[in-house]
């Protein structure tokens, strides 16, 4: 049986990772693709607990704790979800993986790269993404854009330093010379993200079938 793909949608806050997403799964779905999404932290029945106490406990948390709980809540999901479906041919989307950890805990709260990295080995078992899309928008359009829809959560509340760190990191997880010293993180493709919906779907889709044209049968091609 052929493994099924490991896709993955990444980016800074309002960078429209969620929309993107959902627009590819309904591709796949006509398509009829067999697909599954989740979304990280999350997933399983422990990963939602810790989503909650990491999006939404009002105590400030250290960052080698906030760092330690993303990376449980993802040896879950690899280990329950994410590798079965992948083994039965079931392809996987991915809303967040390893690059936010990066990006978030490694460059925005400064936690050893080494240290990191050595987790998250642990927690992947040594999964690789096929392919990360990485949507790119200037930090503060979209923290603009993730604080029109209310309800900040407590990443997206940290100060604007730190998503500068972070919008800095995303910069340089597109570049080759990094991917190259990271191959646990697969195949990256930066894809612009200003413009409309249907501008950035289309980037995105372009990408997929370039980059994965054994993702989709040929009657996703429309």
């Amino acid at each position: 049986m052929t493994r099924g793909r490991l896709v993955v949608f990444e980016g800074g806050e309002g960078a429209g990772k969620s929309t993107q997403l959902r627009r590819l799964l309904s591709r796949l779905a006509a398509a009829g693709v067999p697909h599954k999404t989740y979304r990280e932290p999350g997933g399983t029945p422990v990963g939602d607990q810790i989503r909650d106490i990491l999006l939404h406990h009002a105590a400030p948390l250290a960052p080698s704790t906030e760092a330690s709980l993303f990376i449980a809540s993802r040896a879950e999901l690899v280990a329950t979800e994410v590798a079965p479906a992948l083994a039965t041919g079931t392809h996987v989307i991915l809303d967040r993986f390893l690059l936010s950890t990066y990006a978030y805990q490694i460059h925005g709260r400064g936690l050893s790269e080494d240290a990191v990295r050595a987790a998250n080995r642990l927690a992947t078992a040594g999964l690789v993404p096929d392919l990360t899309l990485l949507l790119r928008l200037d930090s503060e359009i979209g923290l603009e854009r993730a604080g029109s829809r209310g309800g900040a959560d407590r990443i997206e509340r940290a100060e604007a330093a730190f998503h500068a760190r972070v919008a800095t990191a995303f910069d340089l997880f597109g570049t080759p010379a990094w991917q190259a010293s990271h191959p646990e993180c697969g195949r990256i493709v930066a894809i612009a993200a200003d413009g409309s919906e249907d501008d950035v779907a289309a980037r995105v889709w372009t990408d997929v079938r370039t980059h994965l044209p054994q993702l989709v049968s040929a009657g996703a091609t429309r």
